[in-house]
């Protein structure tokens, strides 16, 4: 989406992972065999995602990993840039 970081919030918790230009992320669900369906929210500084069982907006997917192109299970907060001078507000994750 350019040359700039790009942040992942991943719902229901926010949790933010940040991909620098290039970077491949993967978020599926920890359980296999059921139907996953994806709700994304895009905009020029990053992407929100939702998971949900069958496509049911009721049945929000919990349970999920974020992962690297190498499969590396990613951690909330991966790559996130430092807090700027004088911010107070507590960081997301």
């Amino acid at each position: 989406m350019g040359d700039d970081d790009l942040w992942i919030f991943v719902e229901p918790y926010g949790e933010d992972y940040w991909l620098k230009p290039g970077d491949v992320f993967t978020v599926a669900p920890e359980v296999e065999g059921i139907d996953v369906w994806f709700s994304a929210a895009v905009c020029p500084e990053g992407i929100t995602v939702w998971l949900y069982e069958d496509g049911d907006p009721t049945k929000v997917v919990l349970k999920y990993t974020v992962s690297d192109a190498d499969g590396t299970r990613l951690e909330c907060g991966h790559q996130r840039p430092p807090k700027p001078a004088g911010w107070s507000t507590p960081e997301p994750g």
